[in-house]
């Protein structure tokens, strides 16, 4: 009995530790935005609101203003989660902008990544280059662990 219950401590414990290696290496991978964290208010100012060195912003320059592309205004002030999570896409309203625990179904991944069955063109439009691979892994590490304010 003993030895069943070591063995499942130690489990558990390397799965602690692997969970915490996983967002280490996110901050790794996070390339221009090597501040970027796997939560909402990182991914808001490193992402949705940020501008790179020439001024150009990621997000903000079509989704920001008085009519934003497709009603998601990432102005300052304005409650951009409320806008993406649980919303249904206007663009595919089968799918959920940010489907907390899904990835997969978030749209927001799949314009984010180019995929096929997008409407219209994979985001930021003002790319090349779009976000680093690893800037969108920290976006779905956020939504895994359920996309929380």
């Amino acid at each position: 009995m003993h030895v069943r219950a070591r063995g499942l401590g130690a489990a558990i414990l390397m799965l602690s530790i692997g969970a915490m290696g996983c967002d280490e290496k996110l901050s790794d991978v996070a390339g221009p935005s090597p501040n970027l964290t796997p939560t909402f208010s990182s991914i808001q100012q490193e992402i949705f609101q940020s501008t790179d060195e020439a001024g150009r912003a990621a997000c903000a320059s079509c989704h920001r203003g008085v009519i934003p592309n497709i009603n998601l205004n990432f102005s300052p002030g304005v409650d951009i989660y409320a806008l993406l999570v649980n919303v249904p896409s206007r663009q595919r309203p089968d799918l959920m902008l940010v489907a907390p625990g899904d990835p997969e179904r978030s749209y927001l991944i799949h314009k984010l990544e180019g995929r096929a069955g997008i409407v219209g063109l994979q985001m930021p439009r003002n790319g090349p280059p779009y976000l680093t691979a690893g800037q969108i892994q920290v976006i779905k590490r956020w939504i895994e662990v359920g996309a929380p304010r």
